[in-house]
């Protein structure tokens, strides 16, 4: 080895890191996958800690007890989620009608326009008692499926939601127990390391939700004024869409294009998709700068790379975590360059 050139010596040295690290965080992901149930529950209530927790220290500092403040903070999350959850299904129960028959139209039109014979939607819809005795049985092990799917998230959810009470109620305690076990002299580090992440992740889904509000307020205004169908229900796809950087509000946007061109006409989607535009520049030259930029620096090919990751390994709810557990990794890196470079 000593007969090599330092170059090579130090790209092997590179080499060999790479491979360790790319082995343990394959081997991670594995488990992670394998343990999804436990493990999900575990990130998004490390999520919603990092949100909420800026109430709970006001309350701590109001001299409220920790078990208290994290109760009250828990209960503010279910009103809170109870009543966007409320207003979000009557908007959707009231223009959810419209929003199909939007939706209708603008398929039999596109289907009229390029679809040849035997192809409209009624011929489609004569066939579909044939297609319903043929696949009757796939459909009903489908619905099974998906209710217990329904029930495993369900349950997921309410671990969450008692997670971030223990998080939030002992934050101080898990530091100290992290102090105990990090090795030798890297007490220091460890904690440092763990403060950082969760700060990145804090600044992350703090400045996201007031994203959210933003965008979804000024869309569903402009789809208001437009005369939209459904502009509440839009607007509230437009706010969970936020937290899904790029991918999410190219998907919120398209659709309130599409039910704005069905209903409204073509002059009416220019409208629209002008507004979706103008948002999304004033999020990306305005929004994202002052607010996230001085807690969350990520480049968006990084972003976009941490989403499709995320996708491949866990569906909506990857894409959901890749970019605040990336935001934790490059925070986790920043500190260690800054100590050791």
């Amino acid at each position: 080895m000593r007969l090599l050139p330092e170059p090579v010596r130090r790209l092997a040295a590179w080499c060999a890191v790479v491979l360790l690290v790319s082995g343990v965080v394959w081997i991670a992901v594995r488990l992670c996958v394998t343990f999804r149930t436990a493990v999900t529950p575990v990130l998004l209530a490390l999520l919603g800690s990092a949100l909420l927790r800026p109430l709970f220290r006001r309350l701590v500092r109001a001299r409220v007890n920790r078990s208290l403040a994290a109760g009250i903070t828990c209960a503010a999350v279910l009103v809170v989620v109870g009543g966007v959850g409320y207003v979000v299904t009557l908007a959707l129960i009231d223009s959810g009608p419209q929003i199909a028959s939007s939706l209708e139209s603008a398929a039999k039109s596109l289907t009229d326009r390029f679809g040849g014979a035997g192809t409209s939607l009624k011929d489609l819809a004569s066939h579909g008692r044939e297609l319903l005795s043929k696949f009757g049985g796939t459909a009903v092990s489908n619905v099974i499926s998906g209710v217990s799917v329904v029930a495993e998230y369900l349950a997921m959810a309410v671990l969450a939601l008692l997670l971030v009470f223990f998080f939030l109620r002992d934050a101080d305690r898990a530091l100290r127990s992290l102090r105990t076990l990090a090795p030798g002299d890297t007490a220091d580090v460890a904690e440092a390391m763990a403060r950082r992440a969760f700060a990145a992740v804090e600044g992350f889904m703090r400045g996201t939700t007031i994203i959210a509000f933003i965008d979804a307020g000024c869309i569903t205004v402009g789809l208001i004024v437009l005369g939209v169908p459904g502009a509440f229900g839009l607007g509230a796809l437009v706010f969970v869409g936020a937290y899904i950087p790029y991918l999410g509000a190219f998907i919120s946007g398209a659709v309130s294009v599409l039910v704005a061109f069905a209903d409204r006409g073509f002059v009416v989607a220019l409208w629209v998709l002008g507004v979706v535009l103008a948002v999304q520049v004033l999020e990306g030259h305005v929004l994202q700068p002052m607010i996230q930029s001085r807690t969350v620096q990520l480049h968006p090919a990084a972003v976009l790379l941490a989403i499709t990751a995320g996708a491949s390994v866990a569906g909506i709810v990857g894409m959901l975590l890749a970019v605040p557990l990336t935001a934790a990794a490059f925070g986790i890196a920043h500190e260690l360059r800054e100590r050791y470079t």
